[in-house]
């Protein structure tokens, strides 16, 4: 029997009308969809393109970890496996990654589990990134700039030593760290440069000063940009 075909669907950061055509189309006519659902029982992935949904697709919820050593926990070994039983029946399987799938996507470790025994095709989303600056309305970079993406998960002095050379800069994964990657701004001066956005397209989007937030409520989904300085020509 012929297997299913794994699909990596980019599904961007919130707004629906963001979805790609490429990826509408394959949502629509896989016969299976898998997404991750956080450790508090919340689905963004399913909620972002629940409207495009038909009531005869299959649904695999994968509970799944948020953490750094994520990738080599058996949660992924147990949703992975749970992809290959449909795949191996022949049926092909969506898996919905917010933003884009292979920047600090989910859909990466099941990549790595699953793209040697199946055929694969990563559908490219937009990520949370590039929305934040277009809402914003930031410019990130200008000319030979250089821009860094680091999460706010890094231990402080590493944090520091990135951002004190970098031209431009996206923090991600805040939640918790927000107070650590404030203090740190400060003390490099970048607070006038760094802009807070959370929940990015989404109806819910929050907009705020930095030096306005109090760190208990900063999501894990938000992140601070950092401009270029460079003017442009």
């Amino acid at each position: 029997m012929k297997t299913g075909k794994l699909y990596g669907l980019g599904i961007g950061p919130g707004d629906p009308e963001l979805l790609t055509l490429k990826a509408h189309r394959i949502l629509t006519t896989v016969p299976v969809i898998a997404y991750p659902t956080l450790e508090n029982g919340k689905v963004l992935a399913r909620a972002i393109v629940a409207d495009f949904i038909r009531p005869e697709q299959i649904e695999l919820p994968m509970p799944l970890p948020f953490s750094v050593a994520r990738s080599s926990q058996p949660a992924y070994d147990v949703a992975a496996e749970k992809i290959a039983a449909h795949l191996t029946q022949g049926q092909d399987v969506a898996v919905l990654c917010e933003g884009e799938p292979m920047l600090y996507g989910s859909f990466m470790y099941l990549f790595q589990r699953l793209a040697s025994r199946f055929p694969t095709e990563v559908v490219p989303g937009i990520s949370s990134t590039m929305a934040s600056a277009a809402m914003l309305g930031a410019p990130i970079t200008f000319r030979n700039d250089v821009l860094s993406i680091m999460p706010a998960t890094l231990d402080g002095e590493t944090l520091r030593d990135r951002l004190a050379v970098a031209d431009a800069a996206v923090i991600i994964k805040l939640g918790r760290h927000f107070a650590k990657v404030r203090t740190i701004l400060a003390e490099l001066a970048l607070l006038d440069r760094a802009l807070y956005i959370e929940r990015a397209t989404q109806p819910n989007q929050r907009i705020v000063p930095i030096t306005e937030l109090e760190p208990e409520e900063v999501p894990y989904w938000s992140l601070i940009l950092i401009p270029s300085q460079t003017q442009p020509q």
